[in-house]
């Protein structure tokens, strides 16, 4: 399949829905630059929190966005749960949000056309994208889901800790004032909970070239 220059897809969804992995395979599939816009997040609640002597306060949040650099996006410790409740706290920070708006825009601007996976790239970042997919998967499956990827690197964590963070996350996104998370008006929904990885990204794939099609 061929497309235009500056083809963008952006794909927005709650944590642990899938829209990484799924935004990663489009991007190989079709030659497009891959952003993981969550770590824009993930780098400054880091950096907020190191700053901050371990609490997030406000002014520390925004300047760490605003001081943001590429190699900060490959920080140990990103994928960490506490660094991903420090990312949902300082994403309901406006002046953060906008510190990190530019850096969205110009990527998604790149001429070999772009993926960008986030909560607010269909509605904020690139609502002229050419392609918008809101991913889903119920709660309990996305419990599940996180539990066994933090699992990895902390046994002892459970499942009703995942899930309770989940849900506080989930309500801080969607009730914050500044972008919150919901599907564009135009978006094409994807529901993962009852599809394989390999499932998810064939359907994504089939959503594009549908759209593409006309």
């Amino acid at each position: 399949m061929t497309f235009p220059k500056r083809f963008v897809v952006a794909i927005d969804g709650p944590a642990a829905a899938g829209k990484g992995t799924i935004s990663r395979a489009l991007a190989a599939r079709y030659g497009f630059a891959h952003l993981d816009t969550g770590l824009l997040y993930r780098a400054t609640g880091l950096k907020a929190l190191r700053d901050g002597h371990g609490t997030i306060d406000a002014p520390v949040a925004i300047a760490a966005a605003r001081a943001l650099r590429p190699e900060d996006l490959t920080a140990d410790g990103l994928r960490t749960g506490p660094v991903g409740e420090a990312a949902s706290v300082v994403a309901a920070i406006p002046e953060v949000r906008q510190a990190l708006l530019d850096f969205q825009r110009a990527f998604a601007a790149q001429p070999s056309g772009a993926v960008l996976d986030g909560r607010d790239i269909g509605t904020v970042i690139c609502p002229d994208a050419d392609v918008k997919l809101f991913v889903t998967a119920s709660d309990a499956v996305r419990a599940r889901r996180r539990h066994a990827e933090l699992a990895k690197s902390n046994p002892a964590i459970t499942l009703e800790e995942v899930a309770g963070d989940l849900a506080r996350r989930d309500a801080r996104d969607a009730q914050r004032t500044d972008a919150p998370l919901k599907p564009a008006d135009d978006a094409l929904l994807l529901d993962t909970t009852e599809l394989t990885i390999d499932a998810a990204i064939a359907e994504a794939a089939a959503l594009i070239t549908r759209k593409r099609e006309g």
